[in-house]
């Protein structure tokens, strides 16, 4: 068996977490074994797979930690070091969803050109020694985004930055649906349905799925459809419970779930 742990300080618990529920998922076709655990200040990952399927093991290992770099990592370094004008708070985190994602693909490389996979991996100490050409690279677009600060203020100038974020993010996904009822908003894809999410953790979702095509069946108009609507542009189609329409939803089985 080739064992691996990837081990995070305590007071990473959801960031853990979040890592365990992903190799276990994404793991179990190779059969195996994913456990967690917690000993003084570290919590550890570890997984055992049979030695044939390492490779595949690690490719896994390698979209999983690059992962939780670019978003939560990068997450909290936006929030020490990014300075945006007073906005509305959906707009700020918009925009701050549209950073991290922005320019990912570059931001996976240079992780993976740092990563090797010896027995253990200690997910801060690779941040904080291996990363610091990434750690650069985020430094110079936070610093150009403080630079333009005044300029921010602005809220047409604002949302214009904005817009043109997601605009050169990398396509993720074809095409979604999104749904709102009395509970919130669902986005479906593939037959599946997501749980409810909040007007915030709506618009974050769809700038991390970056799709070419969204279709939204809204209740009423309100600060989140206008945002989609001004940075999603000619991408995502809005359709109103009170409206007559003949579009069709691929998968509307879902709504029984």
């Amino acid at each position: 068996m080739w064992e691996f742990s990837i081990n995070l300080q305590s007071d990473k618990g959801e960031l853990a977490s979040s890592i365990f529920n992903i190799l276990r998922k994404q793991l179990s076709p190779l059969k195996a074994i994913v456990a967690r655990s917690e000993e003084g200040s570290y919590i550890s990952v570890v997984i055992a797979v049979e030695r044939a399927l390492r490779p595949e093991a690690e490719v896994i290992l390698l979209r999983t930690i690059t992962l939780a770099i670019c978003q939560s990592f990068k997450s909290d370094f936006l929030d020490r070091h990014l300075h945006l004008p007073n906005q509305d708070e959906i707009g700020v985190t918009a925009f701050k969803k549209a950073l991290i994602n922005f320019d990912k693909e570059t931001d996976y490389f240079l992780i993976s050109k740092a990563l090797n996979f010896n027995e253990f991996l200690f997910l801060e100490s690779f941040y904080q020694f291996k990363l610091t050409k990434l750690r650069d690279k985020w430094g110079e677009l936070i610093r150009l985004a403080n630079e333009n600060r005044d300029y921010l203020v602005s809220s047409e100038a604002f949302f214009d930055l904005l817009k043109f974020l997601i605009d050169n993010l990398d396509i993720c996904k074809d095409e979604i649906d999104v749904l709102e009822d009395e509970q919130g908003y669902y986005i479906c894809e593939e037959g599946q349905k997501s749980a409810p999410l909040s007007s915030s953790a709506l618009v974050s979702s769809l700038i991390d799925l970056s799709p070419q095509k969204i279709n939204m069946y809204y209740k009423s108009e309100n600060r989140a459809t206008d945002l989609l609507k001004l940075i999603f542009d000619r991408r995502i189609t809005f359709l109103s419970d009170k409206e007559e329409s003949t579009i069709e939803f691929k998968n509307l089985n879902f709504l029984s779930k």
